[in-house]
């Protein structure tokens, strides 16, 4: 019986290798965001001059947003492939993130509410910018979402706090 539960216990361990392939998407996807970065960036170079201010502002905070999306992305590829499928050897490396030295669940969590709020905060900038063309409907729905979006982010926050304080509280007590 203790064979079969070791057994099962390894395999079950193994199958964080499962995730390894969604990794790799992401990294797909993130080469999709490069691709739309550019013919973005070609158009505003191309239409220089041709633009109004307001314009040029938007198609900016458009490469903004595709940026802060890629850099989700890289959190969520380096930091959930780092804390749930296998640790990077990364050590002694020049270009290792300084978050990753103390990522875990809870970190990552905290950081991309932050990168949400941060996305979101960059797509009701560009409503604003541009709210006459667009219906109050749609510049409230996108309010009511960025609130939800903080409200999300403190509740995670505070969740991560008290748990990190009931953990250290509980690796006192056993000391």
């Amino acid at each position: 019986m203790e064979k079969s539960v070791k057994a099962m216990e390894t395999f079950i361990f193994w199958s964080r290798w499962l995730q390894a392939p969604l990794y790799l998407g992401l990294i797909i996807a993130q080469g999709v965001y490069v691709y739309e970065f550019m013919l973005e960036l070609v158009h505003l170079v191309a239409k220089i001059g041709m633009l109004s201010e307001t314009e040029v502002m938007l198609i900016v905070l458009g490469l903004i947003d595709v940026v802060m999306i890629a850099n989700l992305l890289i959190m969520v590829t380096i930091g959930g492939y780092e804390t749930f499928v296998s640790k990077l050897d990364l050590e002694g490396n020049p270009d290792q993130p300084e978050w990753l030295s103390h990522v875990n669940a809870g970190v990552l969590k905290v950081k991309l509410a932050v990168a949400l709020i941060s996305i979101s905060s960059i797509h009701l900038l560009r409503t604003f910018i541009n709210a006459p063309q667009i219906e109050d409907r749609v510049v409230i729905i996108q309010i009511a979402i960025h609130a939800s979006f903080l409200v999300s982010a403190l509740a995670i926050a505070l969740t991560d706090k008290v748990m990190m304080q009931t953990l250290s509280l509980s690796s006192q007590t056993k000391h």
